[in-house]
């Protein structure tokens, strides 16, 4: 293994940030990131670090993989801050998590029952059908902008979806598809089939279910499912290899440490004796 070790400046005075690169085996080249406290004391992830640091640091815009204070996350906490005081001022925040699903009033006459020998002779209404109000129109393309990205603000590969989706509806991308199909998912628990009238391809915005995605109607098969067991099998495969590279990598480290400290102590013991000797 190569080791290399250095001052960590996002960090107070006395810490060291120290990069270890594998040189065998199956995880050959990969890195691994440790830091070091000024009394030597050793810490191998984030939390750790912040459990150990408290207070002291706020280290919610620290890449610990890098370490460097990601400056782009540090403006959003700083924005976030803002408006987080500013809701303090105004109220309470909304913490709702849905999706933006447009409920549009109905402007249809809804039938009422008269009830003419109540008492106070008060009209009833039903309050599923206050409840149930017309959904609006493509609003999934509301979703068209947003994108996922990971921890270093890169932006995260997007899904290829099978040849066999294919979208309805005006203006319609790829994006929007994965975006309508993902919401629908989220949002309802009846089953995904795509839209089954066939006269939603010549007028959309009449014939659309709204429950369904921006698809055409599709269908899974046996080799769909065979195909999807096989990926998932090679994923777990490649992790059960990685996780076991990685074991056998921290064994190895562990192996050089006490190697490390053996040597250190029989050293020490060599000098004390020689200065008894002397």
């Amino acid at each position: 293994m190569e080791r290399k070790r250095w001052e960590c400046s996002a960090l107070p005075n006395g810490w060291k940030r120290e990069e270890v690169t594998r040189k065998s085996g199956l995880s050959a080249g990969k890195s691994d990131v440790y830091y070091f406290s000024p009394t030597g004391k050793k810490f191998r992830s984030k939390p750790q670090l912040a459990r150990y640091l408290g207070n002291s640091m706020d280290l919610s815009s620290f890449d610990f993989r890098t370490g460097k204070m990601l400056m782009s996350k540090l403006n959003k906490n700083r924005q976030r801050l803002r408006y987080d005081h500013n809701s303090q001022t105004k109220g309470k925040p909304d913490l709702n998590t849905s999706l933006p699903v447009r409920q549009t009033a109905s402007i249809f006459k809804q039938p009422v029952t008269k009830v003419t020998n109540h008492p106070t002779n008060k009209v009833k209404t039903d309050p599923q059908k206050a409840v149930d109000q017309p959904r609006q129109l493509f609003w999934e393309k509301k979703l068209s902008g947003l994108n996922a990205y990971d921890i270093a603000e890169e932006l995260v590969k997007t899904m290829d979806l099978p040849k066999g989706l294919q979208g309805v509806g005006p203006g319609y991308t790829d994006k929007t598809l994965l975006s309508a199909i993902a919401s629908a998912l989220h949002t309802s628990t009846a089953p995904i089939t795509g839209q089954l009238s066939a006269a939603v391809e010549k007028n959309p915005g009449v014939w659309l279910n709204t429950t369904q995605p921006l698809c055409k109607a599709f269908m899974v098969t046996d080799e769909d499912i065979r195909k999807q067991e096989d990926l998932v099998y090679n994923v777990r495969k490649r992790l059960e290899e990685a996780l076991m590279a990685d074991m056998l990598a921290h064994i190895e480290e562990a192996a050089i440490d006490t190697e490390s400290l053996k040597e250190e102590n029989n050293s020490s013991n060599n000098n004390n004796e020689d200065m008894e000797t002397v």
